[in-house]
C-alpha cells in the first residue's frame, strides 16, 4: 500500500511510519503481557529483583496496568503490561501503555501486536493546529514481526487522523472551499479527475444542494465536489459524504447548545475523503467516484424556508417540513448523480440524525441497507476490526411519514418518530432501484476521551467499510 501521509490541506501529520517498524533484531525493551488471572503464576517465574520491584510499584493486575521491570544493566529494563487477552489483542489493548512509556524502542515478548498496533499509533494523535499539544514529542516504536502489515496499519492510522483533523477544525477554517482543497490534494497525488459544480450550474443541475447552501456568503458558496479515479474497466463504486460545514439549523434554528459542535456536520465528508484516500493508496482495482456535496446551512434573506417546495436532480419535488433536515437534501442530489454512472456499490456517510444517537449512543454508527449480504459482511468485519456497526431498519411502512399533500415527498417525518429510519428512507428515494447501497448515520464525534481516542472528531464506520472494500475487490 502506497503511503500518503503528507495529506491534510498543507498540515504535517504525525509520521506514523516512524512509530511502527519491522523487527530486525534491533535492541528494544521487552513488553511482557499478562492477564489478571495469570499474573501471579507469571510473577513466580521471574527473578527476585523483578518481583520486588513490581511489589514496590503497587502493581494492580487489572486492564491497562503497567510496571517497569529492572534488568541486569541500567538500560536493560523491560515492561509489564496487563491486558484482557494477550492472544487476541484488540485495537486499544496497548493504547494506554503507549502513552505512559518513555521514548524508546519496544518489542512484545511471545506475541504479535496485530490490531493493537493501530491503537499504539493513534495514541500519539493530538489536534494541535491552534495550540501546542500537551503531549510531549516522543519517539516510541513498537516493533512488529510482520513488515507487510505495517503499511496498511499506518494508512489506517492516517485515514483516522484525517477524519479527526477535518472534523476538529472549526467552520471558520473548514468551509466548502476547504473541503474542495482536500479533494484537490487527493486528486493531485493520484492523477484523478476532479470536477466542481457550483453557481448557476449547481442551481440547474443540483437544486437541493443549491437551496440548502444559497444563504451562505459568496466565499462559502455551495458546491458538489466529484473525484473520479481508477481504470474504467474495473468495477465502479461510489462513495458519498455529507459536507455540511456548519449547521445553524437554517430558519428552523438550533439552540446555542445544539450548534456548539455543528462544525462536525461535515463528518460524513471527512469519512468519504478518508475512505477514498485508502482506496487510492492501496491501488484497489475499482473505478472510484467520490462525491461531496459541500454547503453551509446559514440564515439570510434568501435562505430556504419551511413550506417551500424545491426540485431535485431526480425529478422529485420535495416539501420542506424542517430546514434543519438539510443533510438528506444535499445527499439526495449527490446520490442521484452517483447512480447515473451505474455503480455496483454505493456507500454514503452522514452525521444525519440525532435519532440514531438516541437509539445507539455515540459509539455505534447506524447502518441502513436493503442488501442482506452487505449488512452481514459489514457487521462481521466491523467486529473483526474493532469498528462495530449496528443495522437499523429501512421499514417500508414508515414511508407514509414522509408524505406531502402538495409535493412528491416531504423532507421530515410528520410525527418525529423513527427519525433515523425515515431519514434513510428519504435517501433511498434517490438511489437507483437495484443498486447495492449502504448508508451510515455516524456521529463522527467522541464526547469523552478514551485511550487513543481523544475527545473530538472520530472515525466511526470507516475501518469497517474499508475492510469490506478490500474483501470484495482486493487482488493478490
Amino acid at each position: 500500500m502506497a503511503r500518503r501521509s503528507d495529506l491534510v490541506y498543507g498540515r504535517v501529520m504525525t509520521d506514523f511510519s516512524s512509530l511502527l517498524q519491522p523487527d530486525k533484531g534491533q535492541a528494544a525493551h521487552d513488553i511482557h503481557l499478562v492477564t489478571a488471572d495469570g499474573f501471579e503464576d507469571w510473577l513466580k517465574g521471574r527473578p527476585e529483583r523483578e518481583r520486588e520491584t513490581v511489589k514496590a510499584q503497587n502493581f494492580d493486575a487489572a486492564a491497562d496496568a503497567m510496571a517497569i521491570l529492572p534488568g541486569e544493566k541500567a538500560d536493560d529494563w523491560s515492561v509489564l503490561a496487563c491486558v484482557a487477552d494477550p492472544d487476541n489483542l484488540v485495537s486499544w489493548s496497548l493504547s494506554k501503555t503507549a502513552t505512559a512509556l518513555p521514548s524508546g524502542e519496544y518489542r512484545l515478548v511471545d506475541h504479535e501486536p496485530g490490531r493493537a498496533a493501530l491503537g499504539w499509533l493513534l495514541a500519539h494523535y493530538a489536534f494541535d493546529r491552534y495550540k501546542e499539544s500537551d503531549k510531549p514529542a516522543k519517539d516510541r516504536i513498537l516493533l512488529t514481526g510482520k513488515p507487510h502489515q505495517i503499511d496498511e496499519i499506518v494508512a489506517l492510522a492516517e485515514a483516522t487522523c484525517l477524519v479527526r483533523d477535518l472534523v476538529n477544525t472549526p467552520a471558520e477554517d473548514m468551509g466548502p472551499a476547504d473541503l474542495q482543497k482536500v479533494a484537490e490534494e487527493i486528486a493531485a497525488e493520484s492523477v484523478a479527475a476532479l470536477t466542481v459544480t457550483q453557481g448557476k450550474d449547481l442551481e440547474k443541475g443540483y437544486p437541493m444542494i443549491h437551496a440548502v447552501g444559497r444563504a451562505a456568503t459568496e466565499d462559502r458558496a455551495p458546491r458538489l465536489i466529484e473525484l473520479e479515479w481508477g481504470n474504467p474497466k474495473h468495477p465502479r463504486i461510489a462513495i458519498v459524504g455529507k459536507g455540511v460545514v456548519f449547521d445553524s439549523g437554517g430558519l428552523d434554528i438550533k439552540s446555542s447548545a445544539g450548534m456548539l459542535i455543528m462544525k462536525k456536520d461535515m463528518g460524513g465528508a471527512a469519512h468519504a475523503l478518508a475512505l477514498a484516500n485508502l482506496v487510492i493508496g492501496a491501488q484497489l482495482p475499482v473505478r472510484l467516484h467520490l462525491l461531496i456535496p459541500a454547503v453551509e446551512n446559514s440564515i439570510s434573506a434568501n435562505a430556504f424556508r419551511p413550506g417551500d417546495i424545491i426540485a431535485s436532480r431526480k425529478g422529485l419535488s420535495v416539501e420542506i417540513g424542517n430546514t434543519d433536515a438539510e443533510g438528506r437534501l444535499i445527499l439526495g442530489d449527490a446520490l442521484t448523480r452517483a447512480c447515473e454512472s451505474g455503480p455496483e456499490l454505493v456507500i454514503d456517510f452522514a452525521t444525519l440524525t440525532g435519532a440514531a444517537r438516541v437509539a445507539l449512543g455515540p459509539d455505534l454508527p447506524a447502518l441502513f441497507t436493503d442488501d442482506e449480504d452487505l449488512a452481514a459482511e459489514l457487521a462481521q468485519v466491523g467486529t473483526a476490526v474493532d469498528d462495530p456497526v449496528w443495522r437499523l431498519p429501512l421499514w417500508d411502512g414508515y414511508e407514509e411519514l414522509l408524505r406531502s399533500d402538495i409535493a412528491d415527498i416531504g423532507n421530515a417525518a410528520t410525527n418525529g418518530m423513527a427519525g433515523a429510519s425515515t431519514a434513510a428512507l428519504f435517501l433511498r428515494k434517490f438511489v437507483e432501484s437495484g443498486t447495492v447501497w449502504a448508508h451510515f448515520d455516524t456521529y463522527a464525534w467522541r464526547g469523552s476521551a478514551k485511550p487513543a481516542r481523544p475527545k473530538g472528531g472520530e472515525a466511526l464506520g470507516l475501518r469497517a467499510s474499508w475492510a469490506v472494500l478490500k474483501q470484495r475487490y482486493a487482488t493478490g
